[in-house]
């Protein structure tokens, strides 16, 4: 009898197929992590201190709440905010003196003492930048980066050199193993007087180590409040001529008291008091408000005021390259980092708290 193999094909086909979706279903079951799983649990929460730090508990509970969303731009109150910061403050244009805005023989009030004025002498005016060192353009991407412990193995160095416009505040540590999480690019970096008073003397010795401390930051501008207080301007004058003589390519510059009066005028309008003293707010907020006006997507590293860590509740040192005792007598940390939490929140800037992973925003 002759066999027909073209009727057994269907069958035998069948079959094949039916082992091969077995063998699968199989293989699917035993490797089930192939799979998409569910959401992981979260992360147990460790206990609380015995003894958190002052005020700090009701500000980390609204961290934690707020962290637990995925950030995302706000582009409208982005817009809204920094179209008013730049109508009412223009620092776009004078945050910083010029010789083409303070001429010789012209008289700079000083922002926190508003009876206190000097007339631009030649020997002050040639200390001045020539002219508005920002181009005329907003930045797509602008880092503002303070010296929190809370940076310390944050792994945010990359993201932060990533940025086109890096701004770093007093005087920061870079090397020395500390770039994997702060980075090393620098375009802006702040000085207040009192580091000069602190660590080189008021600059009443020699000045070398102070003009070679400078190179880490290597063409930057050296933004010096010269005109908040009286005192400030043989400081700040006394740095520029050091820099000049010692022909470092750091460029010095000053906050013009100008802007900084219509800058408090801003945030008092808003009735945010508190965050004030003695009429002036910290070096950090300053440089995030100018950010705001120059830079259409703003994150802000290293501001976090407290000695514990809002997620991990463990000690956070005063600075990521030292624990030198914070000394907030003229400004309301706690209450600018609220300020901060609430921009955050509307979207409007990136606060960056906790760790940073390579190639997310």
């Amino acid at each position: 009898m002759k066999r027909h193999p073209e009727k057994l094909s269907i069958p035998l086909i069948v079959l094949c197929l039916g082992s091969l979706l077995i063998t699968a279903l199989w293989i699917i079951v035993d490797n089930g992590h192939l799979l998409p799983s569910e959401p992981p649990s979260p992360k147990k929460i460790p206990p609380w201190p015995s003894d958190p730090c002052k005020g700090c508990r009701e500000l980390i509970e609204k961290v934690r709440e707020l962290y637990s969303k995925t950030w995302k731009k706000q582009e409208d109150n982005y817009r809204n905010f920094s179209s008013q910061l730049r109508s009412q403050c223009q620092g776009f244009d004078s945050a910083i003196i010029t010789q083409a805005n303070s001429p010789v023989g012209s008289n700079i009030v000083y922002s926190a003492e508003s009876t206190t004025t000097r007339m631009v002498t030649p020997e002050i005016f040639s200390t001045f930048i020539k002219e508005n060192p920002f181009p005329k353009k907003i930045f797509d991407t602008c880092a503002v980066v303070g010296n929190s412990g809370i940076l310390t193995n944050s792994n945010c160095g990359e993201m932060i050199d990533s940025a086109q416009l890096v701004i770093r505040c007093n005087l920061p540590s870079l090397g020395k193993g500390y770039e994997k999480h702060v980075g090393n690019k620098t375009d802006i970096v702040t000085a207040n007087p009192s580091i000069l008073v602190r660590k080189y003397g008021s600059l009443d010795g020699p000045r070398r180590p102070f003009v070679e401390s400078l190179h880490i930051y290597g063409k930057s501008l050296l933004l010096l409040p010269a005109f908040a207080f009286d005192f400030c301007t043989p400081l700040c004058l006394k740095a520029a001529y050091s820099i000049r003589d010692l022909e470092s390519p750091i460029r010095p510059t000053y906050f013009n008291p100008d802007y900084l009066r219509r800058l408090n005028n801003f945030w008092r309008s808003r009735g945010l008091h508190r965050v004030l003293n003695r009429g002036i707010l910290s070096t950090g907020l300053l440089m995030v408000n100018i950010a705001l006006e120059n830079c259409a997507n703003v994150h802000v590293y290293g501001f976090w005021p407290f000695s514990i860590h809002p997620f991990e509740l463990n000690a956070v040192k005063n600075h990521y390259f030292d624990d030198e005792t914070a000394n907030w007598g003229t400004h309301s940390m706690s209450a600018e980092f609220n300020l901060l939490l609430q921009l955050h929140s509307q979207g409007v800037l990136r606060l960056h708290l906790g760790n940073c992973r390579p190639g997310k925003n």
